[in-house]
C-alpha cells in the first residue's frame, strides 16, 4: 500500500478568509517502509503571514518572494499524490487549505485525486482519550525524537508524523518486531522480521479435542446451555 504523510504551513488559520499555503511537505511510505521519495515545496502566497503564524513557521515574505505560486506546482503535487492514502494530523485543516487553493484554480476537490484521507489526530484521540494528542505530545509518548523541531516545518513534521503513525499502528499490519532500543553502553539489539519464517500450524489431537469437549459439557451444565463457545460456533 502506498501512503503519503502530508503537512502544510500557512499564512494563518482561515483559508476562507484569504490565508494561503506557504509550504507543503510529503513523505512516502510503501508497504510500511520509508522510500525517500518525498516532495517538498515552498510557495509564494502573494500575501504576508500573520504574526502568530510567522512565529510558528518562520517563513518570511522576503524568503518566499522568489518561490513558485501554488498553481505552478499543482500538477506535480497532484500527480505525486494520485491514488495514495493521504495521512495528515488534523486533516480538516490541511485539506481545507488544499481545497481552497484548488478552487482558486478551478480544479476538483483534493479528495478526488487521492484514494483516501486518514486523520491521525482522530486515531490518537481514540487510542489515548483525555490526553494531549498534538504531534509533539505523540512524539514524546511514542519515543519519536523531535529534538530538531524548534520551528514547524512541513517536511520535518511529515517525517515525524510517519514515525508516529508507524508506532501507532505497530503490529496491526506487519509481523516485524522492533525489539526496542537500549543504552549505547548496552548490548546491540536487532529487529526480527517474522515474514521470513514459515510458522508451523499445530492442530489438536483426538485426546485434546475430547478433553476440550468435556470442559464444554461442564460449562454447558453450569450455565444452563449458554456456553458462549457453543453459541458462537
Amino acid at each position: 500500500m502506498r501512503q503519503i504523510f502530508l503537512d502544510t504551513e500557512t499564512t494563518g488559520l482561515y483559508a476562507d478568509n484569504g490565508d494561503r499555503i506557504v509550504e507543503i511537505g510529503c513523505v512516502e511510505l510503501l508497504n510500511r517502509k520509508l522510500t525517500g521519495n518525498n516532495k517538498h515545496f515552498y510557495l509564494n502566497p502573494g500575501r504576508d503571514s500573520h504574526e502568530e503564524a510567522l512565529k510558528v513557521h518562520g517563513l518570511s515574505s522576503e524568503f518566499l518572494s522568489d518561490k513558485p505560486a501554488f498553481e505552478v506546482v499543482a500538477d506535480d503535487l497532484l500527480e505525486y499524490l494520485r491514488g495514495a492514502e493521504i495521512i495528515i494530523h488534523n486533516a480538516p485543516f490541511d485539506v481545507g487549505f488544499l481545497n481552497r487553493e484548488l478552487a482558486l484554480l478551478g480544479r476538483p476537490l483534493f479528495q478526488e485525486f487521492v484514494l483516501s484521507v486518514t486523520d491521525t489526530l482522530v486515531m490518537a484521540k481514540e487510542m489515548f482519550p483525555g490526553k494531549r494528542n498534538s504531534l509533539d505530545a505523540l512524539c514524546a509518548r511514542l519515543g519519536v525524537d523531535n529534538s530538531g523541531r524548534t520551528l514547524h516545518g512541513a517536511l520535518l513534521d511529515a517525517e515525524l508524523l510517519a514515525e508516529v503513525y508507524i508506532n501507532l499502528t505497530r503490529g496491526q499490519e506487519t509481523l516485524q518486531i522492533d525489539v526496542g532500543s537500549v543504552q549505547s553502553a548496552g548490548p546491540s539489539v536487532v529487529s526480527v522480521d517474522l515474514r521470513s519464517y514459515e510458522l508451523p500450524v499445530l492442530c489438536a489431537n483426538e485426546q485434546e479435542i475430547a478433553a476440550h469437549d468435556e470442559v464444554l459439557q461442564q460449562l454447558d451444565k453450569a450455565s444452563g446451555g449458554k456456553t458462549v463457545w457453543r453459541l458462537s460456533a
